[in-house]
Formats: C-alpha cells, structure tokens, sequence
C-alpha cells in the first residue's frame, strides 16, 4: 500500500532537486500534451535513478515547493487541478541521493459535461461527417464565399475540419449540417474544439448554434457566439413572435469575449448548454471556454415557424472583420448531446 504525506520540501531537499533531472521516470498517464479533466489519474513508475534504487517518488506542479511524496516507486492516485494549461513534474529520488523528474504538460478543462445523463443522445465527430453546406449569410453586410475539407493537422481526434472564408465588407459565411431528427429532445449540450490561425485578425465573430425542429412544429434557433465587435459573449433570441420572427443577438452581460484576442495555432475548446419548453421559451445555462465557466442564465423566446421537416442542426459560422480578408479555422471533436 503506498503511504504518501503532503509536504513543501526543506531546504536540503531542495539541494537535491537542483541536481539535473535524469532519465528514470516513466509516466503511463496522463499522456504528455493532452487535455483532461479534474480529477484525473496519475500513473508513474521508476525503479532506479542514476543507477540507485528509488525510495521515493512525488509530483508537484508547475513552479510550486508544494510536492506530494510515495514513499514507494510508483504512483497511482487520482490528482486534482485547477482549470488550465499547466506542467506536472513527476519525480524520483535514489536511496543515495540521486534525483530524476519527467515533466508532462497538460491541459486541465472543467468537468462541465457531467451535466450529460448517461441516456443522453450524443453524436459524436459531427466535424467529420458528410453533407455539411455553406452559405453567405444575409444577415451580414458584404459578401462571403466559403470552402471545407477534412485535414489530419492540426487535429485533436486525427480528422479536423477546415474552414476557410473569404469576405467582404464584414461578410459573414455560415457552414451548416443537419445530423439528426430528434425532435422530442429539450435539453442540449454543445462540445467542440477549435483552431485559430494568425488569420483570426480578419475575425470579427464566431458562432456555434444548434436548431431543432421541435413537435409543435415550430423551429429552435439556439446559438452563442464571441462577439468581436463588442467584447463579449451573446446568445441568440427570437423577439418577435414565431410567425414574424426577429432574430437578435443579446450581449451576455458581465462577459468578456473577442475571437482576435484567442491564443493563434492553438485547440481551445467551446461549450455551451441550454434548455427548452414545449412553447419555446429557451434557457441558456452557460458556456465554457477552455474549462472556465461563463454563467449566462437568460432565458428568452427561441422559436420560429419556419416549415422544416423534422430535423436537428448545427451552424459554424465565421464573420469577417474589415473590407476584405479571409479567416481560416479548424474545428474537432464536435459532439452534441441531446436528452
């Protein structure tokens, strides 16, 4: 049984760490550049170090004293850690002295998918699949033109799609896929990861929506978007009535959000969950980017009479920002649950 205490290491400890890490340790899990959840499992082993039999192992993150001793040579316990990119330092110590540490960098998000029931209707790669369209939207000034294909860099699943759009005058492009017909289903949860390069200059929004057919009829418009524009997170809501619809984007107040400002040739990951009733009324619940929560608790009308045959659907869309340029973005790992 592993007997493991948590303490910062004296100063004579410290002496030894500052001998140059070795080779020694073997980490199974997590798996370096990677994202995971909090808990998460730790599973490290070492049996020698510089040639010394290993007394003891621990782990510590980042640039934190605070480091968790085994007094064995392995590790297996579940690990704790706050939301976002940081590196475990997994170490060894010799019975004489010696020190070896491997150093795994991961990527902490949230556990806000435990909202999910397990009877939950989830599709999952929706990226991947085929059929996805694109449009100008007409609701954006200027022009747009689009173009998609499946890519495997970069990628977190092994198949990202890309999207790039040419626009005009602030043009918006809309990429959409219709992916199911599970009309009964009032409660939705949106998951994807996406790629920005240095293009995000010429970003003005980015908009991640779901819209269902629901059994009165009428349609669901749902979305949320970055709002470049205004710095902040909006939610889509219909005020006017479901005959004379009058779709409106409404600023999350509180928030703060501009697509030119994410972190470029990186995964960041975007979650979204809401809820309906049978009329239509609709709740948005919050949104998460890379783990941290953003609360948005709204609840507006969402629903439109638009004479649509029993469907669900996505929409990806990407809007220009300025008199011309072009924007290109990858998205993976889109799943959408559905109970």
């Amino acid at each position: 049984m592993n007997i493991f205490s948590r303490l910062t290491l004296g100063s004579s400890v410290i002496l030894t760490l500052a001998v140059p890490a070795l080779a020694g340790v073997t980490v199974d899990s997590p798996v370096n550049s990677t994202t995971v959840s909090s808990p998460f499992t730790l599973s490290a082993s070492a049996s020698t170090c510089s040639s010394q039999n290993v007394a003891s192992m621990g782990y510590s993150f980042d640039s934190s004293s605070d480091t968790t001793v085994f007094y064995a040579q392995s590790i297996d316990t579940s690990v704790s850690a706050s939301s976002g990119t940081h590196t475990l330092h997994v170490k060894a110590w010799g019975d004489d002295g010696s020190s070896c540490v491997t150093d795994v960098t991961i990527t902490v998000d949230s556990s806000a998918t435990a909202i999910i029931p397990s009877s939950a209707d989830t599709v999952s790669a929706i990226q991947a699949l085929s059929g996805w369209q694109e449009a100008h939207d007409s609701g954006t000034p200027g022009s747009s033109s689009g173009s998609m294909t499946l890519v495997t860099s970069p990628t977190v699943s092994g198949s990202s799609r890309q999207f790039v759009t040419t626009f005009t005058d602030d043009g918006g492009e809309r990429y959409s896929l219709s992916f199911s017909d599970n009309t009964a289903a009032e409660n939705f949860f949106y998951d994807a990861w996406v790629y920005l390069t240095s293009s995000a200059s010429d970003l003005a929004n980015l908009e991640f929506d779901i819209n269902q057919t629901m059994p009165n009829g009428q349609t669901l418009l749902a979305g949320v978007q970055c709002d470049g524009w205004n710095g902040t997170w909006d939610y889509t809501a219909n005020e006017g009535s479901a005959s004379s619809p009058k779709p409106t984007w409404v600023k999350a107040s509180g928030t703060s959000c501009n697509p030119r400002n994410w972190s470029q040739n990186a995964w960041h990951h975007v979650q979204a969950s809401y809820a309906r009733n049978s009329s239509g009324s609709l709740t948005y619940d919050s949104i998460w980017f890379d783990g941290a929560e953003v609360p948005l608790n709204a609840t507006v009308y969402g629903a439109a009479s638009l004479g649509w045959a029993p469907v669900v659907m996505t929409q990806f869309q990407v809007d220009g920002y300025g008199s011309s340029g072009h924007v290109t973005a990858y998205v993976d790992e889109l799943k959408i649950s559905m109970w």
